[in-house]
């Protein structure tokens, strides 16, 4: 993937593993890239800049910021997040303004990262909040939708063995359910492809994935590759506390015909994708301690 593009491309939620990730392909492939951010004093947005990156501010919920940032750039990528104390309707808020802003700029193609699913009628307060905001965005400008399944760096907390020297994956759901499972990095690359060669794809979404496993074959693959005896436990949804949003995603996940990406359609967006095996492989040569989680 190259390009001989000048006009930069421009990221929201760049300090983010999502935005990161589509930072590094953009920059890997010679693209410049904004990086739109809260805070450029921020440590994140000061690594940005190491990088390569133009960094510049600009605020979801402040209009003016928006449209300064979204000058002038050929293409945007965004993401949106429930996480917070106005949860997913300051999502579908903060959506639906970056929508907006990006009609007023004329920006010409947008790749907004939404959940796999999101179309589905899941009942999913977080996938149904994306969905309101992909409809905003297709409604006012060309734009790709990129629907990501589970993130294996979802896992990353639970890799590290206990006192026992054994790692057990816990979650409230079945082990011998099938999950469809997709690397960060790989998610950056899809959207850069994206961002690059609006029609990469037939049509305007993809759900992507790079894996399809149960979750006793994800801890049978942790222990083999990791080295260490590994095992998944089911937990009580009440492990959840009172987050209704989680219990409905896990319920959905329990009915085993969850996310529907084609493998082979993903793979041809993003070559080499990794499965679960290989993205391990990358943990393997992390210290433990290194193991963070995504969120």
């Amino acid at each position: 993937m190259t390009s001989a593009q000048q006009t930069p491309i421009a990221i929201i939620g760049a300090t983010g593993q999502q935005g990161r990730s589509v930072i590094d392909a953009l920059r890997d492939a010679g693209v410049p890239v904004r990086a739109l951010v809260r805070d450029p004093g921020s440590a994140a947005a000061r690594a940005l800049h190491a990088a390569g990156a133009e960094v510049v501010r600009a605020d979801q919920e402040d209009d003016r910021s928006l449209a300064e940032g979204l000058a002038d750039v050929a293409t945007l990528f965004y993401m949106t997040t429930f996480e917070g104390p106005d949860g997913t309707a300051g999502e579908v808020r903060r959506g639906h303004a970056v929508a907006d802003a990006a009609a007023r700029a004329n920006v010409s193609h947008v790749v907004y990262s939404s959940v796999g699913g999101a179309e589905r009628e899941t009942g999913i307060p977080h996938f149904e909040s994306k969905f309101e905001v992909e409809e905003r965005l297709r409604a006012l400008v060309p734009a790709t939708i990129l629907r990501p399944t589970f993130f294996m760096e979802n896992l990353t907390a639970q890799l590290a063995p206990g006192e026992n020297g054994e790692i057990v994956i816990r979650m409230p759901m079945p082990g011998d359910v099938p999950v469809q499972m997709i690397a960060v990095r790989d998610i950056g690359r899809a959207a850069a492809r994206l961002l690059l060669e609006p029609g990469a794809i037939d049509g305007d979404a993809i759900e992507v994935a790079g894996d399809e496993l149960t979750l006793d074959r994800v801890a049978a693959q942790a222990g083999e590759i990791l080295g260490v005896p590994a095992r998944f436990e089911t937990i009580p949804p009440e492990y959840l506390g009172d987050d209704e949003d989680l219990k409905a995603m896990f319920r959905w996940f329990a009915e085993g015909s969850a996310y529907q990406a084609d493998l082979p359609r993903s793979r041809s967006l993003i070559a080499d994708a990794s499965d679960l095996r290989s993205w391990l492989g990358t943990q393997r040569r992390q210290e433990p301690a290194e193991r963070g989680a995504l969120r």
